[in-house]
């Protein structure tokens, strides 16, 4: 039996129940700067995966079936593409030498401004999809022009010195050449400077920009329901920061993962190219991106890279 609750009840209740999570993480469990470690953070992983999968019962009584199957699809979907940016913000630390214990702190508001931002451009592409018809061929060309170009891009922090955030933040802004533990920003005579900390935020918030570009149109050929592609959203990126701890240490591990999230985008642009021909049903969608998950994960345990003892060596002379 349906609950069926009120659609601006659900949106309410759901804004509170982030907003709460939020105070508690950053005023109470985290709210001395320290080191997470690896068995800290799958903990946290572990909390984040059965909040969504709780609430995706939740899904399940309040709109069927379908809907939870789509929420799944949705978690699962913007979860695996959350990976790739892991891996980008783990170079935008180290490129910045941000010190490990303020690490959450950086994540954490980050994360706050990628949940304004990803809510801002879902209400965008809502409204843009119920106008326009054809506005999904434009979303799918995107997606699988975007897959393409993910399989043979390289990621380098060395791309950090012409980042367009960094250049101008350090020609508009007063920004300090050290930082100051964890403040943003510090008077000086009365003038008010930011630290570096604070450009790596907004280095971090820009990232994220750019991930949701590419899957909050994804997520939308799995589901049209609004609230279903905010809530999936949001939970992703709730999860991020835990997530981030517990792979941090093995990013060189799963090196053919970029191949498989390029594969998932890819075929979900095919998806949305051809979705007024051909009618692909959310459970094949869902059962594709875990098949092509699980092949790339295997795959880098199986055949892992030769490269990566001679690249941290060399990292570790470098610093």
């Amino acid at each position: 039996m349906l609950l069926q609750m009120p659609e601006p009840l659900l949106y309410v209740g759901f804004i509170v129940l982030v907003l709460l999570l939020l105070a508690l993480d950053l005023g109470i469990f985290n709210r001395t700067p320290h080191v997470v470690k690896v068995s800290e953070a799958v903990g946290w992983t572990v909390f984040w995966i059965s909040l969504a999968m709780a609430f995706n019962v939740f899904v399940y009584f309040e709109r069927g079936p379908i809907a939870a199957t789509e929420f799944f699809a949705g978690y699962l979907l913007e979860q695996s593409l959350s990976v790739d940016n892991i891996f980008v913000i783990i170079l935008i630390l180290r490129y910045f030498k941000v010190a490990p214990q303020y690490h959450h702190k950086v994540l954490f508001w980050g994360i706050v401004g990628a949940l304004v931002m990803r809510g801002t451009m879902i209400g965008l592409g809502a409204a843009l999809i119920h106008a326009f018809d054809w506005i999904f061929y434009v979303f799918g060309a995107f997606l699988l022009f975007t897959g393409i170009r993910m399989g043979f891009a390289s990621e380098n922090a060395e791309d950090l010195k012409d980042n367009l955030v960094v250049k101008y933040g350090r020609r508009f802004l007063r920004i300090t050449e050290e930082y100051h533990q964890e403040r943003f920003s510090i008077k000086r005579d009365g003038v008010r400077f930011f630290t570096p900390l604070f450009l790596v935020v907004l280095v971090v918030e820009v990232t994220d920009l750019v991930f949701a570009v590419d899957s909050i149109p994804a997520i939308f050929a799995v589901t049209n329901d609004t609230f279903i592609v905010f809530t999936s959203n949001v939970f992703a990126v709730m999860g991020l920061r835990s997530l981030f701890f517990a792979v941090a240490g093995m990013m060189g591990i799963f090196h053919f993962l970029k191949y498989g999230l390029s594969a998932i985008l890819s075929l979900i642009g095919i998806k949305m190219i051809l979705q007024a021909w051909v009618d692909v049903p959310t459970s094949i969608a869902l059962g594709a991106i875990a098949s092509i998950l699980a092949v790339s994960i295997i795959a880098s345990i199986l055949f892992p890279e030769a490269s990566n003892d001679d690249d941290s060596d060399n990292s570790a002379e470098t610093k």
